[in-house]
């Protein structure tokens, strides 16, 4: 399986929130936000801080899909 997090960068974009922005009210660390710029799989324990913090659901911030 394989995960695209572009969902997310484009609702920071709309919420007018950076990556920074993102990790400090979020608490995660520095290199987990660079395995989600390389759409590398982050614990769902990260995926429920963003969802929280972006008022949002799962499906709102990543794709996952089938690799070939």
């Amino acid at each position: 399986m394989a995960v695209s997090y572009n969902k997310l960068w484009k609702l920071l974009i709309d919420k007018g929130m950076t990556k920074t922005d993102l990790r400090q009210a979020t608490e995660i660390s520095t290199s987990t936000l660079a395995k989600m710029g390389r759409n590398e799989t982050v614990s769902m324990d990260v995926m429920l801080r963003i969802c929280k913090v972006c008022d949002c659901k799962l499906d709102d911030i990543v794709d996952v899909t089938k690799e070939d």
